[in-house]
């Protein structure tokens, strides 16, 4: 169920992905989901990110080899 995270200071888009998703690697499903925050490294308090359910955050098929788990 996709839900809205109220960031902490210090929050990042990897370690958002990891407490949703248990994989930071899947930080592009949530940037993808909030465009206006892509080039924020580190966020301040009290930013409204949407965070999508886990089945978004499924890799493509067209991933580079390099990209999937093994």
């Amino acid at each position: 169920m996709p839900s809205l995270h109220i960031t902490v200071e210090g929050d990042t888009f990897d370690a958002l992905a990891l407490a949703y998703y248990n994989d930071e690697k899947q930080a592009h499903v949530i940037i993808q989901a909030n465009p206006d925050y892509c080039g924020t490294l580190v966020f301040g308090a009290g930013v409204e990110l949407y965070i999508p359910d886990e089945a978004a955050a499924t890799p493509p098929e067209t991933l580079p080899p390099w990209r999937r788990e093994t």
